[in-house]
């Protein structure tokens, strides 16, 4: 699981972030993106939703996603 650290700088700098997940997570919406605002818990809720996985699925498919960014 992806620290608490990058999690507290995501949230801070979830505009900027927001770009990259899209990238990543292209059937996520708007709205999706919003609701999460870089809380990975709700993030996880919205991926499993769009894409009908499982939560660890989901978590793990972030924790890739997270570990790859730049801040």
């Amino acid at each position: 699981m992806a620290d608490n650290g990058i999690w507290d700088q995501m949230a801070g700098k979830w505009k900027q972030v927001q770009g990259e997940a899209r990238k990543q997570w292209g059937d996520l919406t708007d709205d999706d993106l919003e609701v999460a605002k870089g809380e990975r818990d709700k993030l996880s809720g919205r991926i499993q939703e769009r894409y009908g996985i499982a939560k660890e699925e989901a978590n793990k498919q972030i924790d890739d996603w997270a570990s790859k960014l730049k801040f």
